[in-house]
């Protein structure tokens, strides 16, 4: 029994939707691990457009079985609208999404207190997506939260009036103006939708088909230097991100886990607060972001962009023990007559190959450069026939961390990656 895990090394967004889906034929299982509605994961196929917040990317695939784990969080009402867009494209999803009764409910209030605590925090916001991921996961880990098997019980109205009552009492301090009605309509109506779906706890699930010898992908969320005890705290997400954090939210032992499929961009980006070393402010930055449509897809906002880092990147690996590197948005550096790489950093007028532990330091990139390539990759479908530069890019690269690149994606569509054998 062997499962798989696929995330992303630097700060999210680097395409694990497109690249889930792209590898969906190959398993038999695709299941989520960690993360909530703060997660949006793009997948393109037939010139339409699919962002994905709480589903796994499996789901267009339709002999192949989805799971939502417990380590993820669920907001009902994103649940619901997530499954009627997904219906003129997926079909009936009651007989292939199973959701794992351990899973964390976000409750209407811990919308509000979201934005409530991002309010109080003023200029030193973190640049929450405020979608109640921080309270949700704060209220599991004080055991107080609500699962997603709790709807199943008939005190369940009970349940919820009690924790929504201890919210509100919370919410009196921050002088905060909402109203609950309004989050609740939807939210109610997703739980009556949720209770169509098999719940169940899905770590038995998940251990019996890996022994029957199915083949299981495990999804991550955000990023590995978004998580919440080895990224860039406290601007960061509130689940464990990284490979770890699948045998948690999933229910599987680490002798289980077979190859891991690290996701990194030809640059980087991050959204939100915090510190970013390779940030670009100016017109490159903006044509990084330009070319490479960096919206964000949950909640639209620019994307910070900046030239790769690899010291980070390097650091991600060996956190996550990544055996595979899968290179995404090399298209978007098409053009560029130079490129700049980051190999190392100083801080302080001492050059390190370490990320500090502080965020309250300045720290400023030392790059190398090498020549771009000019001529429109995204057509390429063989490794061997991408421009030298690129090859040369990619070179770098693998000398750098140690790991070999077996995937470079060369446009959004799915059909637009090249698998590379070593």
């Amino acid at each position: 029994m062997k499962i798989d895990i696929l995330l992303g090394l630097q700060w999210g967004d680097e395409g694990k939707g497109k690249l889930v889906d792209a590898l969906s034929p190959d398993y038999d299982v695709i299941a989520r691990f960690q993360g909530g509605p703060n997660a949006g994961h793009s997948l393109e196929f037939n010139n339409t457009k699919h962002v994905l917040h709480l589903i796994p990317s499996g789901i267009f695939h339709p002999d192949k079985l989805n799971i939502i784990g417990n380590g993820v969080v669920i907001d009902p009402a994103v649940f619901k609208r997530e499954i009627d867009e997904l219906k003129p494209y997926a079909g009936n999803l009651t007989d292939r999404l199973v959701l794992s009764s351990r899973a964390n409910l976000i409750l209407p209030t811990h919308r509000v207190l979201d934005a409530a605590y991002e309010k109080k925090k003023g200029g030193s916001k973190i640049g929450s997506t405020l979608k109640g991921i921080g309270p949700a996961y704060t209220d599991k880990a004080g055991r107080s939260g609500l699962r997603v098997g709790d709807i199943l019980r008939k005190d369940f109205r009970e349940l919820y009036k009690m924790r929504v009552d201890q919210h509100l009492d919370i919410l009196k301090g921050y002088n905060f103006e909402f109203r609950l009605e309004e989050f609740e309509t939807g939210w109610f109506e997703g739980i009556e939708l949720m209770k169509q779906f098999r719940i169940i706890n899905t770590e038995y699930l998940i251990n019996k088909l890996g022994s029957e010898g199915k083949n299981i992908l495990a999804e991550g969320a955000q990023g590995t230097m978004l998580d919440i005890d080895f990224g860039s705290y406290p601007f960061v997400t509130s689940s464990n991100t990284i490979s770890a954090g699948a045998c948690t939210g999933l229910g599987v032992s680490p002798k289980n886990i077979g190859e891991v499929f690290g996701i990194f961009k030809a640059y980087c980006t991050r959204v939100g607060s915090g510190p970013f070393p390779t940030e670009l402010e100016g017109e490159t930055g903006e044509m990084l972001r330009n070319t490479g449509h960096e919206f964000g897809a949950t909640t639209g906002r620019p994307r910070r962009c900046g030239w790769l880092d690899l010291p980070a990147l390097k650091y991600s690996i060996m956190i996550n023990g990544t055996t595979q590197l899968f290179m995404t948005k090399a298209d978007v550096l098409s053009g560029f007559e130079k490129i700049r790489i980051c190999t190392s950093y100083k801080v302080n007028g001492k050059e390190i190959d370490e990320l500090p532990y502080t965020n309250d330091v300045k720290i400023d990139p030392v790059y190398s450069e090498i020549p771009g390539w000019k001529q429109d990759i995204s057509g390429i479908r063989n490794y061997d026939k991408l421009p030298d530069e690129l090859k040369n890019f990619i070179r770098i690269i693998e000398d750098f961390c140690k790991v070999p690149i077996t995937l470079v994606s060369v446009g959004p569509d799915r059909e637009e990656t090249i698998f590379r054998k070593i």
